[in-house]
């Protein structure tokens, strides 16, 4: 098939999700072109990799796909298509071996996205797949073809297939800004509105608490509300706490906040001990000791003592078995979550009745969907990354099979330029702007 006659393939958004698509489709005999609204690609992936990119995760996949809630019967099959293992090949193949940590989530070995991604750019080039930064997806024009916003003004773009991968609304300064939910909402396609998901609890802290702990860790806790509960490190923010366990249980938080206007937020100090052991441990206190000196010498940290008056603003018991209780059931009142400027991921997006099993969207033939835009809800831990390459393959994979392309095509890399990036010419007259290095 010559480049003339090969169909015509745009995706929109350049981050893990369509750029998986871009390769699945360009290895398949597509011409790809990659619309990016920012000026480099993939700017949330490389800041997810800044604290150490977490990948996926090594737990069965029976388990991996019920972290995703509601939506693991959805996820399912494209999880199970693209599970975890494939993905740390395909770092593999990139040059980025990978390791599972303590906590069994899947690390590259040098612990950021950058030198993964500019291995991937490189390839993606090799496939002929061009990226066109600065242009903003503007909805579709009246016959159907693709408008969008270039550094020139507006243009329209006609397609074969289209897949859309713009991300949710969390991080809106990275890219993401979740405007696509109208101009699908135009067309007729259900969104599920758009909120915060893995973000921090808003607790109105005391000032001095407040000014004194800020930024400060609190190891080793365990978070309840409810019938739920999480395990692991928090952070003391100015507006409340964040942190795995916080991200964990932040849905059941919003949901609440938002139904009751506050919520209850239990904190165990000291998971590993039982109520028992601690008020035997606190019984044991020198007549002597000032109540504060008494805590210290328990073991306990100043910033957990300061979480306990919080607590207990009306001051801390001396009665060990009281103590105790408080130490294990420190109970916090949550305001609500962080927003979507704030916040890890997005819940909501297009539902999964709006499309069919290869992620078309039914109202709208050859245009497929994937990444955060479906209206799924994961945990932090790898499961998001995981489902944005899986559902990129999907829909990637569906726009090859709509084209009647086979994958076995296996597209040979193009022709390059001396950056050895392929430069094609966009309708506005300017070539796509492209890259051969990326500096995190």
């Amino acid at each position: 098939m010559s480049d003339a006659e090969a169909p015509f393939c745009a995706i929109i958004g350049a981050g893990p999700a369509g750029l998986f698509a871009a390769e699945f489709l360009a290895r398949a005999g597509a011409r790809v072109v990659i619309y990016e609204h920012k000026a480099s690609p993939a700017r949330k992936f490389l800041m997810a990799g800044r604290g150490g990119l977490n990948i996926t995760h090594s737990e069965s996949l029976d388990r991996f796909i019920s972290r995703y809630g509601a939506a693991a019967a959805r996820l399912a099959p494209f999880v199970r298509a693209w599970p975890p293992q494939a993905l740390r090949d395909f770092c593999a193949e990139l040059g980025e071996t990978t390791f599972v940590g303590s906590s069994g989530r899947v690390f590259p070995a040098s612990f950021k996205a950058s030198p993964l991604l500019r291995a991937w750019l490189a390839r993606l080039a090799r496939f002929g797949v061009a990226i066109a930064t600065r242009h903003d997806f503007a909805g579709f024009a009246e016959s159907g073809a693709l408008r969008l916003i270039g550094p020139d003004g507006e243009f329209t773009r006609k397609f074969d297939a289209l897949v859309l991968a713009l991300g949710g609304a969390s991080w809106p300064r990275l890219g993401s800004d979740g405007a696509w939910a109208a101009r699908l909402g135009a067309q007729g396609v259900r969104v599920t509105p758009l909120a915060a998901a893995n973000s921090g609890a808003l607790i109105e802290w005391t000032a001095i608490f407040r000014d004194d702990f800020e930024g400060q860790p609190i190891k080793t806790v365990l978070l309840r509300h409810g019938a739920s509960a999480a395990r692991g490190d928090v952070v003391v923010t100015r507006g409340g706490l964040e942190g795995g366990p916080v991200y964990a249980l932040a849905s059941q938080l919003r949901a609440a906040t938002q139904k009751h206007g506050e919520t209850t937020l239990a904190i165990d100090l000291r998971p590993d001990t039982t109520l028992e052991c601690l008020a035997r441990k606190l019984s044991r206190r020198p007549q002597k000791q000032s109540h504060a000196n008494f805590l210290r010498k328990a073991g306990l940290t100043k910033a957990e003592i300061g979480l306990l008056r919080e607590a207990r603003p009306g001051g801390l018991p001396r009665d060990a078995e009281t103590l105790a209780v408080l130490i294990k059931n420190a109970p916090l009142t949550v305001t609500g979550v962080a927003g979507l400027e704030r916040a890890i991921s997005t819940a909501g997006g297009v539902s999964f009745d709006e499309l069919d099993d290869d992620l078309m969207l039914k109202k709208l033939p050859g245009v497929f969907v994937a990444g955060e835009m479906l209206d799924y809800d994961a945990p932090t831990g790898g499961y998001l990354l995981q489902a944005a390459f899986a559902t990129g393959l999907a829909a990637g994979r569906g726009a090859a099979r709509y084209l009647g392309l086979s994958p076995d095509q296996s597209a040979a890399p193009s022709e390059t330029d001396q950056t050895g990036l392929t430069l094609r010419q966009e309708p506005n007259g300017r070539s796509p702007e492209t890259l051969n290095k990326f500096s995190a």
